[in-house]
């Protein structure tokens, strides 16, 4: 009689996908400061992707795309606050997953986001909160959840997905000490120092801001700082969960994914902390994968990739058939060489506190705004990515030509993603974008009208600074 084999269990997935975060604020992307040694570390027994792109922000379409291995065309998902489920026919990672035998755990994802549909069980944690006391620690409490759940994961005799929202780079940027002061020496309260002046000129998030903004910050340094210290401290954190793989003997079994919904904006084209604009600061997201099995260490692809490319990644490194036509495309030929990029002109959108859309080729960037911003800037904007990377010279108006035949090639996409799909482009007809005001007409009236943060809790939290300091 033949010998009865035991089937191969599949590889575990640790998936860390981290808010808000910088590729250029990491130090294995080269950032001067050394916010992620841990991660770097990690890095070198795995390959990291150098042009990863978050086409479509802010949260909910970036991991939708992630998820689903589709674009918003296919998902009909490009708003921050999308109203309905996604669009039929679509399947999750946790959900093709779960047909394949996998237990399937998300922490820090709302169940009830279509974002993150289709995990078996979700675990919270608390990463936002009272920071009254100067401090959030966000990755520890996202551990204290999430070290458990993968001891519980690893007894199994199924394979594991395990799904973790980091929120240490999304604002508020209040790392506990050291990390506090690791990157910043000095007084952030100098009279001299005017840089925090037009942050706190822009109403619309001025509130929030003293929220949490020491009272009388005037240094834009020191809140970078803090930034890069929200990584470092969370970078630390996330070491304790790559020593527990090694601990529990399957660090090696378990592909381990790093990546991010979409980047920030820090002091970038004044839209002060935050995570809207679909400039490169917003668009470029750092992706590192481990897994010694089928990806080489210490290597790194300079190709263009996407969100929608992830998936279709991992179902290959796990083994994983199905018929399903993905909009995105494995990693794995640019890892063996066998390809160099994927498409390196793509269609770019935004719906966060302004609705618009563009086309980006490694030289060009259009920016084509769909309703008036509350930034007051104008209807169409064009940058050299080559002259200038950080986008800060428009030359729509120098340029006239370049604009049209972008505009052509963005409107030929969509026409053709139009036609494949069968549906319509969902950034014409996506409700509830910027919480339910409509389209507005002019930007004074988005200015006027679009605001977060409380003005009573703000001067509350200001007394109490006060009080302390004295």
């Amino acid at each position: 009689m033949p010998t009865r084999t035991t089937p191969r269990k599949k590889p575990n997935i640790l998936f860390i996908a981290i808010d808000s975060l910088l590729s250029t604020h990491m130090s294995c992307y080269g950032y001067d400061r050394q916010t992620t040694p841990h991660m770097d570390k990690f890095a070198e027994g795995g390959t990291l992707f150098e042009n990863t792109f978050s086409p479509n922000v802010p949260t909910t379409p970036g991991y939708a795309c992630m998820l689903s291995g589709k674009d918003v065309f296919s998902t009909q998902c490009v708003a921050l606050r999308h109203q309905g489920p996604l669009a039929k026919g679509i399947k999750t990672l946790p959900e093709l997953l779960r047909k394949e035998g996998y237990n399937t755990t998300c922490v820090g994802g709302s169940k009830g986001n279509v974002a993150w549909r289709g995990f078996d069980t979700y675990l919270d944690y608390k990463a936002w909160g009272d920071s009254s006391d100067g401090a959030l620690n966000k990755a520890h409490a996202l551990n204290e959840v999430t070290v458990p759940e993968m001891d519980r994961l690893a007894k199994s005799k199924k394979p594991f997905l395990l799904f973790l929202r980091h929120m240490d780079p999304h604002s508020p940027y209040l790392p506990p000490a050291p990390y506090d002061r690791m990157f910043y020496h000095g007084n952030p309260c100098d009279p001299k120092n005017k840089s925090m002046k037009p942050v706190f000129d822009f109403k619309p998030f001025a509130d929030y801001f003293v929220t949490w903004m020491p009272q009388g910050i005037t240094d834009k340094d020191y809140v970078i700082a803090q930034y890069d210290g929200a990584i470092a401290y969370m970078d630390a954190c996330i070491q304790r969960l790559f020593q527990q793989l090694e601990s529990l003997g399957i660090l090696d079994d378990t592909i381990v994914v790093i990546n991010s919904d979409h980047g920030e904006t820090l002091y970038d084209h004044d839209c002060w902390f935050d995570h809207h604009g679909i400039y490169d600061v917003t668009l470029k997201v750092p992706l590192i994968i481990r897994y010694p099995k089928k990806v080489p260490a210490g290597k790194r692809i300079n190709g263009y990739n996407q969100h929608m490319d992830l998936l279709p990644t991992l179902l290959e490194l796990t083994g994983i058939k199905t018929d399903i036509k993905f909009d995105g495309q494995s990693l794995m030929p640019m890892v063996r060489g066998k390809r160099s990029s994927h498409a390196s002109s793509f269609y770019i959108t935004e719906c966060t506190w302004m609705r618009k859309h563009g086309w980006r080729t490694p030289e060009w960037k259009l920016i084509h705004a769909l309703e008036p911003d509350f930034h007051f800037k104008p209807e169409v904007e064009l940058y050299n990515l080559v002259e200038d990377p950080d986008e800060n010279r428009n030359l729509a108006r120098k340029h006239p030509d370049i604009v049209a035949l972008l505009e052509k090639q963005m409107q030929d996409h969509i026409a053709t993603r139009t036609r494949q799909t069968g549906l319509h482009n969902p950034m014409d007809h996506q409700e509830g974008w910027a919480g339910g005001h409509g389209n507005f007409t002019s930007s004074q009236e988005a200015y006027d009208t679009l605001h977060i943060g409380d003005a009573a809790t703000a001067r509350k939290l200001q007394a109490k600074t006060a009080e302390k300091k004295k």
